[in-house]
């Protein structure tokens, strides 16, 4: 089971890119690629409403759940 968060998917819709929502919303670039790529094993609510704020969107549409497959 796994949660696969799309941050890519959005940035590329809104053609922002990773260095510009770092700075938007106050978080590393180190911190944002740990997000991006899977790594991390949690995320606050604060920072996920900040990229949602700055990426116009829901939170459903950065997070997606992948279940296992038998």
């Amino acid at each position: 089971m796994a949660i696969i968060i799309n941050i890519d998917v959005m940035l590329a819709k809104r053609k922002m890119s990773v260095t510009e929502l770092s700075e938007r919303i106050g978080i590393t670039m180190a911190n944002l690629s740990i997000l991006k790529n899977g790594k991390a094993k949690a995320v606050r609510l604060s920072t996920l409403e900040a990229i949602c704020k700055a990426l116009d969107c829901q939170p459903g549409d950065l997070l997606e759940y992948k279940g296992d497959e038998a």
